[in-house]
Formats: C-alpha cells, sequence, structure tokens
C-alpha cells in the first residue's frame, strides 16, 4: 500500500513541485491538496494520511500552531521559506524541515528518513525516471522544442530574451523575463538577478555576488540576493 500524503500550502507553485517530487516516488501517492489549516484539519478527520508536508506561513494559523492543536497527527515535514523555526518544530518530533526552493535530493532525503523510522515497512524507494520537460518557443517564423534541462540561462533584451543553451546555442524570443520566470518556478529554475533566470542544475560554482553557469560569470542582483543567498546555503548543505 502507497504512503497516503496531503499537502498544505498557500503557495500554487510550492504545491507543484511537491506533488512534482511525489509523483518520482513509487511508494508515495497525493491523497489531497489544500491552501489553509483548517481545510487540512477536515481532511485529516475525514481521511487516512500517512504523512503531511505542511508550510509554515499561511493565513489564519500558522503551520506550527495547527500541528499542535491535532491530536495523534500524521507524520509531517515542515515545508517553508524560513530558517527560524526550525527549533521549535523538531519539539513537535517532525520527520524533517525542508527550506524552499525544495530540490528533489533534499526532498528524497526526507522521504527516505520517513520511510526508515518504519511507518509502512518500506525498505527500498523506487525513484521514475524523470521526463525531459520541454517548450516550444517562437523565433522568427520557426517554433523551436527546448528541453528545459538544456537552458543555462535567460537573459532579458526588453520585451525579448535571449535563451543561452548548450553547445553554445542560443534563442532569442519575444517573451517577458517575467512571464518566464513565472513558466519556468516549478522546473528548477531562479530569478537571481532582473536580467537574468538561471539553471540551478548548471550552476558550477557561486559567490555572494555571482553564479558560475558553464563557465559564465551571472551576477546577483541586489534585489534578488536574499532569496537567492537562502537558496545557494541550501545547496550546501546537502
Amino acid at each position: 500500500m502507497k504512503v497516503r500524503c496531503l499537502i498544505v500550502d498557500d503557495e500554487p507553485l510550492a504545491v507543484q513541485l511537491i506533488q512534482k517530487h511525489i509523483e518520482r516516488i513509487e511508494s508515495l501517492e497525493v491523497s489531497e491538496t489544500c491552501n489553509n489549516a483548517l481545510k487540512a484539519f477536515e481532511i485529516l478527520n475525514t481521511q487516512e494520511i500517512d504523512l503531511m508536508f505542511l508550510d509554515i506561513k499561511m493565513p489564519n494559523i500558522t503551520g506550527l500552531d495547527f500541528l499542535k492543536t491535532i491530536k495523534n497527527p500524521p507524520k509531517t515535514i515542515f515545508t517553508t521559506a524560513y530558517r527560524d523555526y526550525a527549533i521549535e518544530s523538531y519539539d513537535l518530533e517532525v520527520v524533517d524541515y525542508l527550506l524552499k526552493p525544495i530540490t528533489f535530493e533534499r526532498f528524497f532525503k526526507s522521504v527516505d528518513r520517513f520511510l526508515r523510522e518504519g511507518r509502512k515497512g518500506v525498505s527500498e524507494i523506487e525513484v521514475k525516471p524523470e521526463e525531459k520537460a520541454f517548450k516550444f518557443f517562437k523565433s522568427g517564423n520557426k517554433h523551436h522544442k527546448v528541453f528545459l534541462d538544456d537552458i543555462l540561462y535567460v537573459e532579458s533584451l526588453k520585451d525579448y530574451v535571449r535563451i543561452h543553451l548548450v553547445n553554445d546555442r542560443r534563442i532569442v524570443v519575444k517573451y517577458k523575463i517575467g512571464d518566464l520566470e513565472e513558466d519556468l518556478k516549478v522546473h528548477d529554475f531562479l530569478r537571481i538577478h532582473r536580467s537574468y533566470i538561471i539553471n540551478k542544475k548548471r550552476i558550477s560554482a557561486f559567490t555572494l555576488n555571482e553564479i558560475e553557469i558553464d563557465s559564465i560569470e551571472v551576477p546577483i542582483g541586489a534585489s534578488y540576493k536574499e532569496e537567492v543567498v537562502s537558496f545557494l546555503n541550501t545547496v550546501k548543505e546537502l
């Protein structure tokens, strides 16, 4: 029997990312998703949930306060963009504390920890190979099929963007970088500057001021620095 999972998060993109990670692990399945603690409480009272992925900062009641109110809660993994609650969360005996953005590798470690605790008696995790995501971009009269893993970084050119690809390829398309950022967020991409989006998987080195992608140094913008540094800290922890 599969591990029945509940995702509680008020950020749709965060929910999508966790769903995507769960789909890659054969022993897990998503039973329900919701965006607030009150709805989660209803679900827990009507369904059997084995593992809950719970955001902390949510409207009305925080994930921490919600978990404190539940009698016999399911095993829980906190998913949050904030480090400040880590110590308090462990007083609640949660399985793990994941910092957003959550990579599959870090997610996998948490699930492995949960399974090793013997909740479902599963000793091995079977991971599905991830299907290569792609998107068609129109450049000139042609629509180009681009595998997202092949994108190194994206550069803004006002109302256009230049997509830098592996093997020194480039495509210029009419696309505002903010719109493309929204499309790529759930695919391991990160806006690090008002003019640049990078592929997290393609990072080869970094400092607090720039990220190196395939020997190209891409600057980190001041207004994006806090989020970028938070992500880089999670990378260093792996």
